[in-house]
């Protein structure tokens, strides 16, 4: 009665580790199939992968740091503008005094 209650034990052994290697094989199963669908989700939302997005950030950057220089650059063109009318007033002034 020893040796069959032993081989019972045995079985039952097999079994729970038979089921302990399918529980984990529906594990990995469920996490792939979780895992696909989320990115499949994911990608029909048409969201941008953080690499693009650093890449359009840094663009904008110097985008506007080159608007910035122009502005400025704009601003000291324009600062220079009316000095250039009063001179060119006043040699226009000069030219029609002297006949």
């Amino acid at each position: 009665m020893t040796q069959t209650s032993g081989r019972f034990f045995d079985e039952i052994a097999r079994l729970m580790n038979d089921a302990a290697g399918v529980a984990h094989g529906v594990r990995r199963e469920a996490e792939t199939v979780f895992r696909t669908q989320i990115e499949r989700m994911l990608g029909d939302l048409d969201l941008v992968k953080r690499e693009e997005f650093e890449a359009v950030k840094e663009m904008a950057r110097l985008a506007r740091e080159e608007n910035e220089a122009l502005k400025a650059r704009i601003e000291a063109l324009e600062a220079a503008k009316p000095a250039k009318k009063g001179s060119a007033a006043s040699s226009k002034a000069a030219d029609t005094s002297e006949p």
